[in-house]
């Protein structure tokens, strides 16, 4: 996956395309998860900007990208379809990995506390908060 392919999908877009997009990252987020726990190198990382893209307190822009990258994560077909064993998920961890990096500094601790009991029990899918 190129670099111009992830930058299009990582556009945080306006008010209307984030709405929509927290809407279908809500819905699908934790089945996506459970799906790809075992290949997805980084679920804590994962389970963080999820909790940060759900977090008002987060910059517009930072949310916006996270909200691409995640709303990328949970569609159910992408560039390389995730019932591929070891390679389905590696568009998505690219995607994501460019997010990361581009909202670094964002995710805070508590988004990672969010996270780390998430993880240690069945996500209750509550907004961040």
């Amino acid at each position: 996956m190129d670099d111009v392919k992830i930058g299009e999908i990582l556009l945080p877009g306006d008010k209307d395309e984030q709405e929509r997009q927290e809407s279908r990252v809500r819905r699908r987020f934790w089945p996506a998860l459970k799906r790809a726990m075992r290949q997805v190198p980084f679920a804590r990382d994962l389970v963080a900007s999820y909790y940060c893209a759900l977090d008002p307190h987060t910059p517009a822009r930072a949310r916006g990208i996270l909200l691409a990258a995640l709303a990328y994560f949970v569609l159910p077909l992408d560039g390389i379809p995730d019932f591929f064993a070891l390679v389905g998920f590696s568009d998505d961890v690219a995607v994501l990995t460019a997010a990361f990096a581009a909202i670094r500094g964002h995710v805070r601790d508590d988004h990672y506390a969010a996270a780390d009991r998430a993880l240690a029990d069945e996500p209750d899918m509550q907004p961040f908060g």
